[in-house]
């Protein structure tokens, strides 16, 4: 059994409130790891592209609309 298969068999396993406390745990640990990976594209300029390119199409959207 794999280390996930065995994780996956213990949430099966919890009752109504641990698996909530689960789940706000659980919220709250994804939302650490996107924000930190965010943290960590922007700092490596993965994201400069992406934020050249949106600057870029909204400059242009202000044109249009003058």
């Amino acid at each position: 059994m794999s280390k996930f298969e065995s994780i996956e068999n213990e949430v099966w396993q919890l009752k109504a409130t641990a698996l909530a406390a689960f789940r706000r745990w659980f919220h709250e640990f994804d939302a650490e790891a996107w924000d930190w990976q965010i943290e960590r594209d922007v700092k490596t300029g993965r994201l400069n592209k992406l934020a050249k390119n949106s600057l870029k199409a909204h400059k242009d959207c202000e044109k249009e609309l003058q």
